[in-house]
């Protein structure tokens, strides 16, 4: 394992960011992260834009409900959020 590789790990706070941001821009049409905070509060979650924002940097953790919230807003699976190997189609 290299060092590269630990660091990344360490200043990431979670491994989901990507995916949210990969399904959003999949999307036809696309899901702006103003559309997606407005599906999440449908569901009682509360995330703001820069909240999301972070999220999708990685620069915020995230709960099993959060990540459970997100899949079914963008609709995916939630085990294709956290495997970063799996394609979306």
């Amino acid at each position: 394992m290299s060092i590269s590789f630990i660091i990344f790990f360490v200043e990431k706070k979670n491994i989901v960011g990507a995916r949210v941001r990969e399904a959003r821009k999949a999307a036809k049409p696309i899901i702006t992260q103003n559309d997606l905070v407005a599906r999440l509060q449908l569901q009682n979650m509360s995330i703001d834009q820069s909240g999301l924002s972070k999220l999708e940097n990685g620069q915020r953790p995230i709960s099993d409900i959060e990540v459970l919230a997100l899949a079914r807003a963008l609709k995916v699976r939630p085990e294709w959020l956290l495997d970063a190997e799996t394609s979306l189609k």
